[in-house]
């Protein structure tokens, strides 16, 4: 063994700021393993940052918060007066959103094939309330189709117990659960069951699941939550129905209001979907961007109740992932210029959804 030795740099946050050592470093020139024996006292990491703990969770937390990786340098190099690269902080940050991740799905795992002992016999009063939605994230990587875009699924999830009202009827989320996803549903349907199980879904005496009408929403609303009442949100009904009567009245707004409005009452404040589907002219094929609005509403029959769902208090717009969605995908990973490797993505993703989760 050939072993030569120097001072290395090191960076150390301990309960009073930033400290830069210089301990003594042993190199292998035949191994290429690196060693100090002091690691252990000084607590660094056994990685090839040689970073505490505390100070690798920090740079982690700097490069989620932050807009970029240059961002996440610049706050470091302000708010503690040290110089880590932006390499640096996107490696450091894609590790441990990955570890995150891995647990996650270890989790994930565990517990969709134990589904059948999820939850209790005796249920607390509550509504454990779970969001689905998907937001495109641009990667580096092309599909089949040459689209380097991949689908993020989000849940968001929170019980009642979690919400304050405000007075003018809307509320304040103060617990919630979020898990991203960039892959099929199929395999997305494990994370959506435990941040739901976290929110309290089986333990809470009702739950409710909400969202856009996409199909693999509803197939695994049907499959992974069917005792939940399934709701369409309302906002993405309001703006299919908009959408189709602009298609059949053109220019003419009065009547592309007044048709539209006409459906929406039906449904809305009636619960008349028969009602509704008799003024939607049969054979028509609209075009691309247009939704098949009597498919759609048929698709759709038994989660657009809207009378019932207010009548017990219940959400029936996704807005609060659609916020998440926002939150944690746009401002950070979909800003001008971006792409991402698809593990990057995903770990980026992972790092903001816990902290959106407080965790």
């Amino acid at each position: 063994m050939k072993v030569t030795g120097k001072s290395q740099r090191a960076v150390v946050k301990t309960m009073c700021g930033i400290l830069e050592i210089y301990r003594p470093y042993y190199y292998c020139r035949n191994c290429g393993y690196g060693v100090c024996p002091d690691d252990a006292l000084y607590g660094l990491l056994e990685n090839k940052h040689r970073m505490t703990k505390a100070l690798t969770l920090e740079v982690a937390y700097i490069a989620q918060n932050q807009v970029s990786f240059d961002k996440a340098e610049m706050m470091l190099s302000r708010a503690y007066g040290i110089m880590i690269n932006r390499e640096t902080i996107r490696d450091i940050a894609e590790t441990l959103g990955t570890k995150a991740f891995e647990e996650d799905n270890r989790q994930a795992v565990e517990l969709i094939n134990n589904i059948v002992n999820l939850g209790s016999d005796k249920k607390k009063d509550g509504i454990a309330y779970i969001f689905m939605d998907g937001a495109a994230v641009n990667t580096r990587v092309e599909d089949e189709n040459g689209s380097t875009w991949r689908e993020n699924k989000l849940t968001v999830a929170f019980s009642d117990k979690s919400v304050i009202k405000r007075k003018d009827g809307g509320g304040i989320v103060t617990r919630k659960e979020v898990a991203p996803f960039i892959g099929s549903s199929e395999e997305f349907k494990k994370h959506a069951l435990l941040a739901a199980e976290k929110a309290g879904y089986g333990y809470l005496s009702e739950s409710v699941v909400i969202g856009d009408g996409a199909a693999w929403i509803r197939n695994i609303s049907e499959e992974i939550f069917p005792d939940a009442t399934h709701i369409l949100d309302l906002f993405h009904l309001k703006e299919n129905i908009y959408s189709y009567s602009k298609y059949l009245h053109g220019q003419d707004n009065a009547k592309m209001v007044a048709w539209a409005e006409g459906i929406i009452s039906k449904i809305e404040n009636h619960y008349d979907v028969d009602g509704a589907l008799a003024l939607i002219p049969q054979g028509e094929s609209p075009p691309n961007g247009v939704v098949n609005l009597r498919t759609y509403i048929e698709n759709n029959r038994g989660r657009i109740n809207y009378p019932e769902y207010k009548r017990k208090g219940y959400y029936i717009g996704s807005g609060a992932v659609e916020s998440a969605n926002k939150t944690i995908l746009q401002q950070r990973l979909k800003r001008a210029g971006m792409r991402w490797s698809v593990s990057g993505a995903q770990a980026m993703l992972t790092l903001r959804a816990k902290d959106e989760s407080g965790r």
